[in-house]
């Protein structure tokens, strides 16, 4: 660090900036979705340590909703298209900082939709899925580079990834809730990301349901609302490295289901979703995620929509 000495003016100052640290915001971002009358491409961003309404990123290669994404502080990788009337394969990413449309990345192990994610600053897995059934295989990315998907393990019960939700910590991803074809999942279910393997249990949720989102800081991670037989407000939250249940952390602004969660580890923010009436909510929610309490508005989406996927330079799971 340069020995900067006496008092300056303000145009010594800029001159003499670039010795200082210089802070550079968490961007949240919010891939496709489905407004109710029309599947989108849209990528949206959002600075997560300030309040305020969502910008255009870019867009993805297709119209797309029910997909998942995972991201390191650099790249944040999307996964799985379903057009709303076919699904696809496809995995393309986006360079954080920089605005613009997605590249291709490579290709997914299945044919299908409505993923769970979750990933390390290296690693992301997708887990689950659906293309007119429910899928148990877990597959996993190098998210620095490009290609195909890798055989990671399996969740211990078909519950699609429509209908489930996932965070984590640096070392361990969590994968929540679902319907099983027979009735609402409590269940948490946890991987250890750098190995490969089945998952193992971890616990309950406070309320059995499906069509929740989670987000996490590198220690709690924090599950939004849903569905069981209504739709709910609930938050939920568990201590990541410990096993257990969880436990009621407070309510959201709305019963919904179907958002795009995020964090940069202290504010966890939900984007948008599905309510009983609209499947365009543009609201977005906060909570801060070290405390309890009833979550917050943040701000609006410039495309409101349900069945998206959230991502961020600065989530749980980024050391």
């Amino acid at each position: 660090m340069p020995n900067y000495q006496g008092v300056w003016s303000l145009t010594t100052q800029m001159q003499n900036r670039t010795g200082w640290p210089t802070f550079v915001p968490t961007r949240g971002l919010l891939f496709g979705g489905d407004n109710g009358s029309n599947v989108i491409n849209t990528i949206q961003f959002i600075e997560i340590e300030k309040s305020g309404n969502s910008t255009d990123f870019g867009d993805l290669s297709a119209v797309s909703k029910g997909g998942a994404a995972v991201s390191s502080s650099t790249r944040a990788v999307y996964a799985n298209i379903w057009t709303g009337g076919s699904y696809t394969n496809t995995i393309e990413y986006v360079t954080i900082a920089t605005e613009g449309n997605s590249t291709d990345f490579g290709n997914y192990d299945i044919t299908a939709a409505s993923l769970g994610a979750s990933s390390s600053s290296t690693r992301g897995v997708f887990a689950g899925g659906w293309d007119g059934s429910r899928k148990q295989g877990m597959y996993y990315i190098t998210i620095a580079s490009t290609g195909n998907s890798s055989t990671f393990g399996n969740l211990s019960a078909a519950a699609s990834g429509l209908n489930s939700s996932s965070c984590g910590s640096t070392t361990r991803g969590l994968f929540s809730g679902g319907y099983t074809g027979s009735g609402y999942s409590t269940e948490i279910q946890y991987i250890t990301i750098a190995s490969t393997g089945n998952t193992t249990d971890f616990g309950d949720l406070t309320v059995g349901r499906y069509a929740l989102d989670a987000t996490s800081s590198s220690t709690r991670g924090v599950f939004f609302g849903g569905i069981d037989s209504a739709w709910r407000n609930v938050i939920d939250y568990v201590t990541i490295a410990s096993t257990g249940n969880a436990t009621d952390f407070g309510d959201m602004t709305q019963d919904i289901a179907y958002m795009g969660a995020t964090s940069n580890k202290i504010t966890g923010v939900s984007m948008g979703g599905r309510t009983s009436s609209a499947y365009n909510k543009t609201e977005i929610d906060q909570v801060t995620i070290a405390s309890t309490g009833n979550a917050t508005d943040f701000g609006d989406l410039t495309a409101g929509g349900s069945y998206t996927a959230g991502a961020s330079s600065g989530h749980g799971g980024l050391s």
